[in-house]
């Protein structure tokens, strides 16, 4: 089988194509292997390459957390999918056994069970995976893909965050920093479904013009350094009601100052640096919720894959590449400049 896998951790030059790795087998009754015909890459991926404290991914492992394509074939006990149908697949595993509180109240990205493809268990980058029956779900045949496989994590995640943490209602302001990356652009479409206004941010003036197209309301420059100022000035002073951060210390003091009154914060990472501050005063004096997001659980999934198999939600995919310039693929990524997600391409179209 083939797989993109790495020799050492680092960056994309540590990406190797393997041909003789085994094709995983389904040994459990609620097993599904699925032969992947695309996936998408996330910033995970680029934290896994260089290596997280902690973690077990060693070289020969498997890479990716995003994936699509064709059911090959299941064990005995399942019965949602047979061999054939098209899923995308929920890059979330836990322990279906489990019947912790917060299996129990189906929250499972809470459980200490939970782990994610590509970094807990063997990825997608690969001819075939094989997962439980409870992380695929059918798609239609019209749906390409390239956009399949940049569905699910990202848009996961975003939902997650509007939806179920910040609690995002028609009409409220709603500002998301980084446009252009998955998670900020399945944010926005969340905000627009919903109805809400959007305010997104980038340093570059081609994704800003882009996001406009996309659907949103307002665009700002994030190199300028009185960014939460200027917002607080075209509001009237009101600020915004929730702030989607997913960058961390260099933009948490503006998302503060931009933050009104009962505003919710809702960050998911840290990708310029993981300690920021806050002044518990202006906290209690505004009545500031500040809230960590991750992942999803089978709820939201369910939800949002309704909307994607209707058509909405549909992820912009910003480039597709082979297997053997997966590197590249990285290299796009880890640059920033890109518009949507970042595809390789295990099946050749057609």
């Amino acid at each position: 089988m083939r797989a993109l896998t790495f020799t050492a951790h680092g960056g994309p030059e540590q990406l190797v194509v393997r041909d003789d790795l085994p094709r995983p087998s389904v040994h459990a009754t609620d097993g599904v292997r699925v032969r992947i015909h695309a996936a998408a890459l996330n910033r995970l991926d680029l934290w896994v390459l260089q290596g997280i404290p902690g973690s077990k991914v060693k070289p020969g492992w498997a890479l990716g957390s995003d994936g699509a394509g064709i059911v090959e074939s299941v064990g005995s006990a399942v019965t949602s999918v047979k061999v054939g149908d098209r899923v995308i697949l929920n890059p979330g595993v836990v322990d279906r056994t489990c019947r912790c509180e917060y299996c129990r109240d189906g929250d499972q990205p809470l459980c200490l069970s939970f782990g994610v493809l590509g970094e807990h268990y063997p990825g997608t980058i690969a001819d075939y995976v094989v997962v439980p029956e409870a992380n695929v779900r059918i798609i239609p045949d019209w749906l390409p893909w390239d956009v399949a496989a940049a569905f699910p994590l990202a848009t996961l995640t975003a939902w997650r965050m509007i939806v179920t943490r910040a609690k995002v209602r028609p009409g409220e302001q709603v500002l998301i920093w980084g446009i252009g990356g998955g998670v900020a652009l399945a944010a926005l479409q969340i905000c627009k479904h919903i109805g809400a206004t959007a305010w997104v941010t980038s340093s570059s003036p081609d994704k800003l013009e882009r996001a406009m197209l996309v659907g949103a309301d307002h665009r700002l420059d994030h190199r300028e350094p009185e960014l939460g100022k200027t917002i607080r000035a075209m509001t009237n002073k009101r600020g915004v009601d929730v702030v989607i951060d997913s960058v961390g210390e260099a933009t948490w003091p503006q998302s503060l100052i931009a933050l009104g009154r009962r505003g919710r914060l809702v960050t998911c990472g840290g990708t310029s640096g993981p300690i920021v501050q806050v002044d518990v005063r202006r906290m209690f004096w505004n009545q500031w919720t500040l809230m960590g997001s991750t992942m999803g659980n089978d709820a939201e999934f369910d939800a949002m894959t309704e909307f994607f198999r209707h058509g909405s939600l549909q992820p912009p995919v910003d480039s597709v590449w082979t297997l053997e310039d997966a590197p590249q693929a990285y290299a796009r990524l880890a640059s920033g400049a890109q518009f949507g997600k970042v595809v390789i391409r295990l099946v050749p179209e057609g």
